[in-house]
């Protein structure tokens, strides 16, 4: 990359630092990592707890959890929530298959102004874990990623969570950041 084409890229870069706020930016574009092959949306409906992610500025609250449920049009309402200084907080959005040759690249959209964004389902067995990856591109100058192992329960073994390290490392994906979500007191009331 030349001088003029990183200068270019530092301004731009600022210009979405609000944006990507807490979020750390990779040089180049968004890897293109293999998804979960013959992907079944109906079997990932459900709950899902997250276990451990790359840090997001949109959440930062312990207790994180998102419920699928299938609607009748083929799309997933989506609701998260969290507890956050005490508080459960909850966001409602809809997810859909953006590409029906691979329906594990899903777009979940939690707005009806915003566009839907990556939520691609890299692996699952649908009865203990997922592996999700999320990856927005600027201008192909940089891109900023997020992503989770998620179980359907509060807690998995830590060979788990090593095999999920190693295939998002194995698809390019930095995971160097990467912490345990917290999952402690949930069932306690507020």
């Amino acid at each position: 990359m030349g001088k003029a084409s990183k200068m270019k890229a530092l301004v731009v870069f600022a210009l979405f630092l609000p944006i990507i706020n807490a979020q750390v930016p990779h040089w180049g574009p968004c890897p293109e990592p293999a998804t979960q092959p013959a992907f079944n949306l109906k079997k990932f409906m459900g709950r899902w707890f997250e276990i451990a992610k790359l840090p997001a500025q949109f959440e930062r609250g312990r207790c994180i959890e998102t419920n699928f449920t299938l609607k009748l049009d083929g799309t997933a309402h989506v609701r998260s929530s969290e507890i956050l200084k005490g508080e459960l907080k909850t966001i409602e959005g809809t997810a859909v298959v953006e590409d029906k040759r691979n329906p594990a690249k899903l777009g979940i959209s939690f707005s009806y102004v915003l566009p839907y964004t990556p939520y691609w389902i890299l692996s699952t067995d649908y009865e203990n874990s997922a592996l999700v990856y999320s990856c927005t591109d600027v201008l192909r100058l940089f891109h900023v990623d997020f992503a989770w192992i998620l179980g359907r329960t509060r807690s998995l073994p830590d060979a788990t969570i090593d095999h999920g390290k190693e295939v998002f490392i194995n698809n390019n994906i930095d995971v160097s950041r990467m912490i345990l979500s917290r999952q402690e007191g949930c069932d306690k009331e507020l």
